[in-house]
């Protein structure tokens, strides 16, 4: 009790400062004395305040709050200040033409502008929520942190912010932007083993070629399109792999998938997109001839998640699939492998490159 003494102590001249309202979420009847006025003495000081909301949990539990809720609208019945009919979850289109009373007026963050959390960040590696806002997060994404509460940084939960953006939203209904994935895993897979094998040769023609077709199939463009994202492709391969010059790699590939946007009925962002693209191909480049490719399977979550609107725990099987395709590419592509070892591995390649697709396919479909 004495650190929340503290906390409130240190901390109440910034909330002011920075206009923060202080709630406090849970029951009142069992703090001690000095500690409960220290913490309505907060709530009433910062209860003009707008900017942000900062809620403190203090012998909370999310059944204990829905109970609470049930013991005030018993009351309000008992005392006739309502009707039993009159409470709904939500009051729709009837606002203001009956007197119904949302579920949530009851609830301890009754009086809040966002009483329902977007982003439920789980730290210390838990995959519960404890009882946690029960009743407010039904359809919170949840964010899982393996590390502790005092570990956590700015830039985990940059990271924890930057997951949220690449997820769907659905709340219970259907999706209202699912991008377009009609292509053939099986197909995908072998054009892609194709114009490796074709690029192992040196044999730029019939790698262009087959890329070509390789968008077609995956991006669901035509051929014009599919062209121009070609030479987008290969534009980012010169300055970047070639040239090492990967900002203008990146500005290529910006273009090659804004023309992917129009056709993929996706939500993404080009820009991001391409920095994506761009940052697995240096992540690949350090770790070529490696074994641990976690680093790699990682920077495939954050690309694909990006485009596809999924979470880096959903997207986890699939990136280790590309990885492990990514693996086998390099080891056909090492000098001095008779021809039959070399094929043998981009078999295996395209064995995981087709696991890799279906799974995607599945993930987004």
């Amino acid at each position: 009790m004495k650190l929340y003494e503290k906390f409130i102590d240190d901390n109440l001249a910034d909330a002011k400062k920075d206009n923060v309202r202080i709630y406090h979420l849970g029951r009142k009847d069992r703090i001690p004395s000095q500690l409960r006025k220290k913490i309505e003495n907060a709530v009433e000081e910062t209860k003009n305040n707008k900017s942000f909301v900062l809620n403190i949990g203090l012998d909370y539990g999310g059944h204990d709050e829905i109970l609470r809720s049930v013991e005030k609208i018993i009351k309000d019945i008992e005392t006739r200040k309502i009707d039993p009919k009159d409470i709904k979850e939500n009051v729709g289109k009837y606002a203001g033409k009956y007197p119904y009373y949302r579920f949530k007026n009851y609830l301890d963050m009754q009086d809040q502008p966002h009483p329902y959390p977007d982003l439920v960040i789980r730290t210390s590696g838990e995959q519960r929520l404890s009882g946690f806002l029960s009743w407010q997060a039904a359809y919170s994404e949840i964010y899982w942190e393996r590390d502790h509460f005092p570990d956590f940084s700015p830039e985990k939960l940059k990271n924890a912010v930057l997951d949220f953006s690449r997820r769907r939203r659905r709340f219970g209904g259907a999706d209202q932007s699912v991008p377009n994935v009609n292509f053939k895993p099986e197909k995908v897979a072998e054009l892609e083993i194709s114009w490796w094998k074709a690029h192992n040769k040196d044999n730029i023609e019939k790698m262009q070629r087959i890329f070509i077709n390789w968008i077609k199939e995956l991006y669901n463009v035509g051929n014009e399109n599919a062209t121009n994202m070609t030479k987008a492709m290969f534009r980012a391969v010169m300055e970047g792999h070639n040239q090492r010059n990967w900002e203008l790699a990146v500005n290529a590939m910006e273009s090659f998938y804004s023309i992917a946007l129009e056709n993929m009925e996706a939500d993404f962002d080009p820009q991001k997109a391409a920095e994506l693209e761009i940052t697995w191909w240096q992540v690949h480049d350090k770790l070529e001839g490696c074994i641990n490719k976690l680093e790699l399977e990682k920077a495939f979550s954050a690309l694909y998640g990006e485009l596809y609107q999924q979470s880096e725990l959903q997207l986890r099987e699939a990136a280790h699939w590309k990885a492990m395709a990514t693996f086998e590419h390099d080891l056909a592509e090492k000098e001095g492998i008779s021809s039959t070892e070399r094929e043998k591995h981009w078999q295996e390649a395209e064995k995981y490159l087709q696991r890799f697709y279906r799974e995607l396919r599945e993930l987004v479909s």
